[in-house]
C-alpha cells in the first residue's frame, strides 16, 4: 500500500489547508449550532467564494472547499460578520468541543454552560501547545449520545453527577459543579503538555499517551462510570425533533437553505454528519431534497467516502461516485468504507469493508481500517463490485 501524507493537524477558518481543488476552511460553530440566517449566510458565502457545498466533519464542524487565496481573506471577513469566526487565530485552533447536540435549547442548560467554560478556559496561553487534533466532548446528559465520537478530554455524568474521564481510563473523577469540572479538564490538558503528551512533530492523543504509560494526576482519576452510551443516533423524525443526514457529509448550497427554512430555531451541527433540527413535527419541507436523507434505511447510511482525487492531491481514485453506486450491492447490515489513500481521513474507525485507493486501482480490507493489511491488492474499478458483494 503506498503511504500518504499525513499532515498531523486539521485547517481552520484562519490556517486552511490547501487540497487539490483549493483551501479547506473549517468553521467551528460556537456550541455546536447555528442560527438560521447563519446557514443560509453560510451557504451564500461557499457558493460565492467556494465550491458550492458546505461539508459535515466528524467532530461536529462545517468545512468550505475550493476556496482560492485570492477569496480566503473576503470568506474570513464574512465569517466575522456572521459571528463564525474566533478573532483570536490561535484561540480558535484550540477550541475543539463536541457537545450533546440532543442537550435542552435552554440557554442555562448544564452542558451549553459546560461548553461555554471550555471555550473560555482555551483562551488561555498556557494551553496554547495542545495538538490540533486534541479535543473535549461535553456528554452529560442521562446517555451518552457521543460514545465513540473522538474526545481526548471527557465530560460526562453518572446518574446526575458530573464526571471527567481521560480518554483512555474507563471511569472518571466526580466533580462538584460545572465551574469545577471544566477546572479540572483544563488541569489535565496542562499535565498531558506538561508529562510529555506532544511529540516532536506536535501530534499527540491522550489514549495513546496514557497507552505508552503515562499516568494522569490523581486530581483527575476516579472510579465511577459514565451513564450509559444512547442507541446510535438516525436521520429522521422522532417525538418533537427531527435529524437530517447528508450524503457523504455534503450540504450543497441549496439544501442547507431548505434546512435554514425549515422552521427550528437552530440548526445543530453532530459528529455523524447529520443535522439536528429541535422542535420539527414535518420532514415535507426537505425531504426530496438532493443529497438529504431523511430515511434511517437509506442504503448510503452504511456508506462513509472522502473526498478522493481530483479533489485531494493524497487520492489516486475517484472514491463517492463508486460509494454510490456500491451502496445498493453492500449486503445487508455492512458497513463499507471508500478512501481515497491509506490515511483514512473520513472513518478512522474499522468497517466491515474498506477500499482502499492505491496507484489508481483499490486494495481490500476486511473487518479494518484504512491502513490495514489488505485482503486483496490491485482491484480494478470494475472488479470491485464483484468482491464487495463476496
Amino acid at each position: 500500500m503506498s503511504a500518504a501524507l499525513i499532515r498531523g493537524w486539521c485547517p481552520g477558518a484562519h490556517r486552511p489547508m490547501q487540497s487539490g481543488d483549493g483551501l479547506v476552511v473549517r468553521v467551528r460553530p460556537p456550541l455546536g449550532q447555528v442560527t438560521p440566517d447563519q446557514a443560509r449566510g453560510l451557504a451564500d458565502l461557499a457558493t460565492r467564494h467556494g465550491n458550492g457545498i458546505v461539508e459535515l466533519t466528524s467532530r461536529a464542524n462545517l468545512q468550505i472547499r475550493g476556496v482560492t487565496e485570492a477569496a480566503h481573506a473576503a470568506l474570513i471577513e464574512g465569517l466575522g460578520t456572521l459571528g463564525l469566526l474566533d478573532p483570536d487565530p490561535e484561540a480558535e485552533g484550540r477550541r475543539n468541543i463536541v457537545l450533546d447536540p440532543f442537550r435542552p435549547l435552554n440557554a442555562d442548560d448544564r452542558q451549553t454552560r459546560l461548553a461555554e467554560g471550555l471555550a473560555r478556559a482555551l483562551q488561555d496561553l498556557s494551553l496554547a501547545g495542545l495538538p490540533s487534533k486534541f479535543g473535549f466532548v461535553v456528554d452529560a446528559g442521562p446517555h451518552r449520545q457521543l460514545d465513540g465520537v473522538s474526545g481526548d478530554i471527557r465530560i460526562e455524568a453518572q446518574g446526575d453527577a458530573l464526571i471527567l474521564r481521560a480518554d483512555g481510563v474507563e471511569t472518571g473523577r466526580l466533580a462538584a459543579s460545572a465551574d469545577e469540572a471544566v477546572a479540572m479538564a483544563a488541569d489535565l490538558a496542562r499535565w498531558f503538555l506538561a508529562s510529555g503528551g506532544v511529540g516532536a512533530d506536535g501530534r499527540g492523543r491522550m489514549a495513546r499517551h496514557i497507552a505508552a504509560g503515562a499516568t494522569p494526576p490523581p486530581g483527575s482519576t476516579g472510579d465511577l462510570m459514565p451513564n450509559p452510551p444512547a442507541a446510535p443516533a438516525r436521520p429522521g423524525l422522532h417525538p418533537g425533533r427531527a435529524c437530517v443526514a447528508a450524503a457523504f457529509g455534503q450540504l450543497e448550497a441549496g439544501a442547507l437553505h431548505c434546512l435554514a427554512n425549515a422552521g427550528a430555531p437552530v440548526l445543530r451541527i453532530t459528529p455523524w454528519r447529520m443535522v439536528f433540527l429541535p422542535g420539527i413535527e414535518d420532514l415535507a419541507h426537505v425531504t426530496d431534497i438532493p443529497g438529504l436523507i431523511t430515511d434511517a434505511d437509506d442504503p448510503l447510511l452504511h456508506v462513509t467516502a472522502c473526498t478522493g482525487a481530483p479533489g485531494c492531491p493524497q487520492a489516486s481514485v475517484e472514491t463517492r461516485a463508486l460509494a454510490r453506486h456500491l451502496a445498493a450491492s453492500l449486503p445487508t447490515g455492512k458497513t463499507l468504507h471508500v478512501s481515497g489513500c491509506a490515511k483514512g481521513c473520513a472513518h478512522p474507525a474499522p468497517a466491515d469493508l474498506t477500499l482502499v485507493g492505491c496507484c489508481g486501482a483499490f486494495d481490500l480490507v476486511h473487518a479494518g481500517r484504512a491502513w490495514d493489511e489488505p485482503a486483496r491488492r490491485g482491484l480494478a474499478p470494475a472488479q470491485v463490485t464483484m468482491a464487495v458483494r463476496e
